[in-house]
């Protein structure tokens, strides 16, 4: 059974996850913290004793905006330690997800707090915490398959990368095309080319980044160059063509 830190400087809010957390059968214990700082107290004790010590935290439940230190920045503190408990962020706030995930929480939930959503979330946790008490040798290693959370009406979803054809920048904003849809999320494209460069991510226009390995054409007419993905013609501009064109054949063996 899990024991649990719920940290909220929102007193409503903190009792109403605390009685939420408590409810749940598969939880021992849920504490409540008030700000940042008496969260990192706890959160040091239990660090000090270790993760099967009297004083042990299996996770932090985190609000993000809180006077002093954030959420953000208590998942950044807990990253340096060598078993930190395992974070789940709480917020209002959709914006903060893939900060929240480069930050490996485990689960981005939003508020109002539905039950049942945070069932969900505890069931996320039970299973990794289960998982580690099962194999404690050496962690697994990370999944090869990257996932970016994008936000539906209220869920968090997982979209893998690799069934990312394109991405469609949109100001601030990324569109991320895969053969079952689209999803709309908060980061500039510029971030996704350089974070996804290893994957085989490659710009061929201001607007538009591709998965090399989705291209099925690529066409050469007069001056202009596009590339075919599936159904969808897109155009590459003057300054990618040459790179693109190079990195084509060099995957073709040519």
């Amino acid at each position: 059974m899990l024991r649990v830190l719920a940290v909220d400087d929102e007193e409503p809010a903190l009792g109403e996850l605390l009685y939420l957390l408590r409810a749940d059968p598969r939880v021992r214990t849920a504490e409540g913290a008030g700000d940042a700082t008496a969260a990192l107290r706890r959160i040091g004790r239990a660090l000090e004793t270790g993760p099967d010590g009297d004083d042990g935290i299996d996770v932090v439940f985190l609000d993000i905006h809180m006077p002093g230190l954030t959420g953000l920045d208590v998942a950044r503190l807990l990253a340096g330690f060598a078993r930190p408990p395992l974070v789940v962020f709480v917020t209002a706030h959709e914006g903060f997800a893939l900060q929240a995930f480069d930050l490996k929480a485990v689960d981005y939930v939003l508020k109002p707090v539905r039950r049942e959503r945070l069932a969900e979330a505890v069931r996320r946790v039970h299973d990794l915490v289960h998982v580690a008490a099962a194999a404690p040798a050496p962690p697994a290693a990370p999944a090869v398959n990257e996932q970016i959370p994008v936000e539906l009406g209220g869920v968090t979803r997982f979209v893998p990368v690799d069934d990312i054809a394109y991405v469609e920048a949109h100001g601030d904003y990324a569109r991320l095309h895969t053969d079952h849809g689209s999803h709309l999320v908060r980061i500039p494209l510029s971030t996704l080319e350089e974070r996804w460069a290893a994957r085989g991510f490659v710009r061929i226009h201001r607007s538009h980044l591709v998965a090399l390995d989705r291209i099925d054409e690529l066409r050469l007419d007069g001056g202009s160059t596009s590339v075919r993905l599936g159904d969808t013609d897109l155009a590459v501009s003057r300054r990618h063509a040459r790179h693109l064109r190079d990195l084509l054949m060099r995957r073709a063996g040519g």
